[in-house]
């Protein structure tokens, strides 16, 4: 297992494929680390599919519908851009059209993505279990797609 030094800020996400664990980046997106935080302590990610899967580019999760066009009950987020590139292992909130439309969707890059840069807001990077995104199902739509077993806050993991 990843050492941890940050347990309040580590996404523990179980796979079909494997664990994933996820340094949370407070200092970049606090409101979005907060939301997917909240998210995952009340259950909403647990089963959800990786519905849109690009090789080269990215793993996307976190609809409830798995098909892409919804997000939680709670209000979009405001977008929070930052300098930190996508690249490999980048969790980054995917949205709508609107800037300020993120809400519980959220992808995984692959490779480099630098040209989603201040347009999308990073919260994340993989730390452990890379090669477990690597192996997710891809598709656009997946069929039978891999999913998020269980998604928990290290903290409250132990």
């Amino acid at each position: 297992m990843a050492n941890i030094t940050d347990p309040e800020n580590t996404l523990l996400i179980e796979t079909t494929k494997g664990p994933v664990v996820i340094q949370l980046r407070p200092d970049l997106a606090p409101n979005h680390v907060a939301r997917i935080k909240q998210l995952a302590r009340e259950g909403f990610y647990d089963g959800i599919v990786f519905h849109r899967v690009i090789d080269g580019f990215m793993a996307q999760t976190g609809c409830p519908h798995g098909t892409g066009t919804g997000g939680s009950k709670l209000p979009n987020l405001k977008a929070e851009f930052n300098a930190e590139p996508h690249v490999r292992g980048v969790c980054s909130m995917a949205r709508a059209a609107s800037p300020d439309s993120a809400n519980s969707q959220f992808f995984i890059v692959f490779d480099d993505a630098t040209f989603l840069d201040r347009k999308y807001t990073v919260w994340g990077q993989v730390i452990e279990g890379m090669e477990n995104v690597d192996k997710i199902k891809r598709g656009e739509p997946v069929q039978n797609p891999d999913k998020m077993v269980s998604v928990k806050v290290a903290a409250d993991a132990a």
